[in-house]
């Protein structure tokens, strides 16, 4: 039985029709495949079924996103959490069969919860170069009466040798912050920020740190039913940190598509392997919609901004939209009210479901 959602509830799902028609499009694994082949495909198949196919050295970028060591239901396939020992196999086995797939100066990046990184850290560092650990807000999350509040997660950056000759982007993923201190030199020009009407800003280089990462829900275009999705916004800042245009990048846990969504969104090349066929279709018919919507929300004219900045954003883009048109671009963004005009105290204005969607890349 289909979900009751409120009229302005924008999750994305597929009906019986949609599934029906978006299933005969996925892809299986039968036979050693190339990279042209897996090029654009979303493969519904147990991961280490279709593992056995997967070419030598073709990705340039791993996002790897496993189950994590808890229990969690997948629309039907349960992971139930394993002992330490049992989990850590479960975690090398995985790596057994990527780590061929990837290119000698490849990148890996890795997500997990807190416990979760106990155990696989030591087998990260046997088998790849460890580079760091990103910790990035959920901003999500249930309090707790005798524990901080858990909500942040993991991501391991990992490449395939301990070499330089790995890509790593920093100007393509920096972040653009309010400067309160605006200081000046000598010559009284603005010091490593930049003056405009619309405010002071200065470009940061990204941290090991997020804390400018909105969770989907409920009236964001790219949320999904799928229990931990992860934010199109983050998935780009890895692609864009670690690949070219033209790369290669392949998810082996797709989940609803999102690595395979922003891949092509950016002008990568992508593969995925997901074993849900609900989630598979879900991942069809976002890449469909890709094609006519490609912004990401929180990236624009080529920098990232922090979380709750759309009023700041309103003000980048006036130039390009005017002034008249830029409310109605951007509303409902982010799930923030408008601003721009008076409104009378009470409930904010949100976006209805039936807006078109924004075609310039304003997020």
């Amino acid at each position: 039985m289909e979900k009751q959602r409120a009229p302005r509830n924008r999750t994305l799902t597929c009906s019986a029709e949609e599934i029906d028609h978006l299933s005969e499009k996925l892809s299986r694994l039968a036979s050693l495949s190339s990279s042209e082949e897996l090029d654009g495909k979303v493969i519904n198949q147990d991961f280490f079924d279709a593992g056995r196919y997967l070419p030598r050295g073709f990705a340039d970028l791993i996002v790897l996103d496993p189950p994590y060591n808890l229990f969690k239901n997948f629309h039907g396939n349960t992971f139930r959490g394993k002992e330490g020992a049992e989990y850590t196999a479960y975690f090398r086995s995985i790596l057994d069969v990527l780590i061929p797939t990837l290119k000698p100066n490849g990148t890996v990046y890795v997500c997990s919860d807190w416990k979760t990184s106990m155990l696989i850290a030591p087998v990260l560092e046997e088998r790849l170069c460890v580079r760091n650990r990103i910790t990035w807000e959920r901003e999500k999350g249930r309090g707790a009466k005798s524990n901080w509040k858990n909500n942040t997660e993991d991501i391991w950056f990992c490449t395939a040798s301990d070499s330089d000759d790995y890509t790593f982007n920093v100007d393509a993923v920096k972040l653009k912050r309010k400067v309160i201190a605006p200081y000046r030199d000598a010559d009284g020009k603005p010091k490593d920020w930049d003056e405009s009407e619309d405010g002071n800003y200065r470009l940061t280089h990204p941290s090991n740190i997020w804390t400018d990462i909105t969770i989907p829900f409920w009236s964001m275009p790219e949320n999904t039913d799928h229990p931990t999705q992860k934010p199109e916004k983050l998935i780009a800042k890895l692609i864009l940190a670690s690949t070219v245009k033209g790369g290669f990048v392949f998810d082996p846990f797709l989940g609803s598509g999102t690595t395979a969504v922003v891949a092509k969104k950016l002008g990568r090349r992508f593969a995925g392997v997901e074993q849900n066929t609900e989630y598979c279709c879900w991942t069809m018919k976002r890449l469909s919609i890709a094609d006519a919507s490609p912004s990401i929300q929180g990236y624009a004219d080529g920098v990232f901004w922090e979380r709750n900045s759309l009023a700041d954003q309103k003000g980048e883009t006036r130039a390009v939209l005017g002034a008249s048109g830029i409310g109605d671009a951007l509303d409902g963004q982010e799930g923030q009210p408008i601003s721009n005009a008076p409104r009378p105290r009470g409930r904010p204005r949100f976006v209805k479901s039936e807006a078109a969607e924004p075609t310039l890349n304003l997020f």
